[in-house]
């Protein structure tokens, strides 16, 4: 029997699934990664493929958590060649009782197979909830991700170990849900997440960037971060800007969206379709790496964020970070993140962010306030993160939930 010298189990599925397509890292993503880096060394990786659940043995994880920190370009002929052995091959039985498994990504948690995993396993089960948006806004969500998300939240809380949110706000919004579904609250820890060094803080405008002109200085922009969806409120935003270009013409400042396309083709299409009528005032950039995306924050006269709903906010922590000012939606968790540091406006108020935006051209501005605050910004990093996780971790009860104990386990533990 492979004893479990190794406490931790770390689930790697989401980061098979970014590895295997290539696409660009999300917020989750990152926080995925930062747990990788943190952990491999004292962790097994647990892949699932729709609820079917298998932790890999030692040499096999060291194997993937490899693959996962290398280059995209060699990931896929890489892990055809190992996955056979790795997933489908028999290591020597497993005793995992007592091991702490984390999910950092939302990954089908919600399943039966998932669960009946867990407790045949003894396993001490913690998710990180990033966010409850989908329970809390159903409105601006797709049906499927209302109902995926919920089956999530309620599983977690019926047999998790504990629960790591990012934010306050996040922890008190659980706590309703768990009130109002009659559900007991597992142990909860609230840890900040660390935005990423998107860039050298001494760099310069690259010529690459659009929006350059000949003088070699940038035309003045505003930046907006994300993907492009409903809960990030571009519509509203996209109004503005019409506002503002029949009011100063080409004087309007320019507007830079970052962020890839969201999984509703309509309102992609629609907001496409507005950008386009708006010329060469809006630009959207689909795919940005992130030294390209540190030039665009570094920059920019403001970061904005109307978003109707936020968990954390990593945009708004990295434009801080880097030392530009935002404008953002006035919410418990962008409030939190930002130490007192954002203008916070309400996110359906058209006129007051057309206004908020003209007045960056007076020298008496909000900017101006911001710029003075900035300086004495307290960046989150990593290590805040992991130093309130980790102790937390160690004091973490066995499962709540215990099926009757499985053959396969009776013989593991003889």
């Amino acid at each position: 029997m492979e004893q479990a010298a190794r406490p931790f189990l770390l689930d790697a599925t989401r980061l098979i699934s970014r590895s295997w397509t290539g696409r660009r890292a999300t917020g989750i993503d990152r926080v995925c990664y930062a747990y990788l880096d943190r952990f491999r060394e004292n962790a097994r990786a647990v892949v699932q493929f729709g609820g079917v659940v298998r932790a890999l043995g030692n040499d096999h994880s060291d194997m993937l958590f490899d693959l996962l920190d290398g280059p995209d370009s060699n990931f896929r002929k890489q892990l055809k060649a190992g996955a056979p052995v790795a997933l489908l091959g028999r290591d020597r039985p497993q005793d995992l009782s007592g091991a702490i498994y984390i999910n950092a990504s939302h990954t089908d948690f919600d399943l039966s197979g998932h669960a009946r995993w867990v407790e045949t396993n003894g396993v001490r089960p913690v998710y990180f909830l990033h966010d409850l948006i989908p329970i809390t806004h159903p409105e601006i969500c797709r049906r499927k991700a209302v109902r995926r998300h919920t089956g999530r939240v309620r599983a977690a809380l019926k047999c998790a170990a504990g629960i790591i949110v990012n934010s306050r706000s996040t922890a008190d919004e659980l706590r309703r849900f768990a009130g109002d579904s009659r559900l007991e609250l597992p142990s909860v820890v609230a840890a900040p997440l660390a935005g990423a060094q998107l860039m050298d803080p001494n760099a310069i405008p690259s010529a690459t960037m659009q929006g350059a002109q000949a003088s070699g200085h940038v035309r003045p922009y505003f930046l907006c971060i994300g993907t492009i969806e409903p809960r990030k409120n571009y519509l509203m935003l996209l109004r503005v800007w019409e506002r503002l270009v029949e009011k100063k013409g080409k004087l309007a400042p320019r507007l830079v969206i970052v962020g890839q396309l969201g999984q509703d083709a309509r309102f992609v299409r629609k907001v496409q379709d507005q950008i386009a009528r708006l010329g060469g005032h809006v630009e959207l950039v689909a795919g940005c790496d992130d030294e390209r995306l540190g030039l665009y924050v570094k920059h920019a006269n403001a970061l904005l964020m109307p978003t109707l709903a936020e968990g954390f906010g990593l945009p708004l922590v990295e434009a801080l970070n880097a030392g530009t000012p935002v404008i953002a939606s006035d919410l418990p968790a962008l409030r939190e993140m930002g130490q007192n540091i954002p203008l916070h406006l309400p996110p359906g108020n058209v006129e007051v962010w057309e206004n908020a935006i003209l007045s960056y051209d007076n020298p008496l501005s909000d900017r101006v306030r911001q710029m003075t605050l900035l300086p004495a910004y307290k960046a989150y990093s990593w290590d805040d993160h992991f130093n309130a996780v980790e102790p937390w971790l160690w004091q973490l009860p066995q499962p709540r939930l215990q099926l009757a104990e499985s053959p396969r386990l009776r013989q593991l533990r003889s």
